[in-house]
């Protein structure tokens, strides 16, 4: 029997985002709780949790998104870690905890391992590669820009994620029917699909939303001091 010719190298663009959304990649993101643990510690109850993510979705998911749809745009114009600088600037500045900053750089890390492991050669990883802790979602527009991952999915991989990554960490800290945090995610992922084409149609890192959440700010900063928590952020 002969085995089936493969025409192509590269995998779907929705391949791709369930890879990014996988709880299991390993790149570190187990250790995290977008942001749900220093809420929590900071005292809100965890009947507040599906607000929660919808707050992250609206603000700090469609700031990664953005960022990270711009950093694909760029590389696929140009690969190179200079067409990065200003991108990283604009993440910067709407990022605006410092242990925020941290924990997407760390993550970052994480991801860039992967990348190196995967697409050695490609150009985009080698251009993140160059720049001093890269954050997360500039290392995964690389992976978007390597793999030519619609810019749609890359958005929609970034809402997921994190509103998921809270909801698993939820059943660590205030452990619950694990079936009822699935709709709460599923809520949160709607919440802001209207906007998807909008953020996926980015190309300029000024035009990457700006939307602030100062309680998930502080109470990160918070949390980045204490040695109670079970999460790194």
């Amino acid at each position: 029997m002969t085995a089936p010719a493969f025409t192509s190298t590269r995998p779907a663009s929705l391949t791709v985002a369930m890879l990014l959304a996988d709880g299991r990649l390993p790149s570190g993101g187990h250790a995290h709780s977008a942001g749900l643990e220093p809420a929590l510690l900071a005292g809100m109850p965890a009947a507040d949790v599906p607000a929660y993510l919808v707050g992250r979705a609206r603000t700090t998911s469609l700031v990664e998104a953005g960022t990270a749809v711009v950093a694909r745009y760029r590389l696929r114009e140009a690969p190179s870690s200079a067409a990065l600088d200003d991108v990283v600037a604009h993440w910067a500045a709407r990022t605006p905890s410092a242990a925020q900053r941290e924990a997407s750089r760390l993550l970052g890390r994480g991801v860039l391992r992967l990348a190196g492991r995967l697409w050695p050669d490609a150009q985009a990883v080698q251009a993140c590669s160059a720049l001093a802790a890269p954050p997360r979602p500039v290392v995964i527009g690389a992976i978007a820009a390597v793999t030519d991952m619609d810019p749609e999915d890359l958005v929609r991989v970034f809402v997921y994620e994190d509103a998921q990554t809270a909801a698993a960490a939820l059943l660590k800290l205030a452990p619950a029917d694990p079936a009822v945090p699935v709709g709460w995610v599923l809520a949160a992922c709607a919440a802001v699909e209207e906007l998807v084409d909008e953020i996926a149609a980015l190309t300029d890192p000024a035009g990457i939303p700006a939307g602030s959440a100062p309680h998930s700010e502080g109470w990160a900063e918070a949390h980045a001091l204490t040695n109670r928590r079970l999460f790194r952020a």
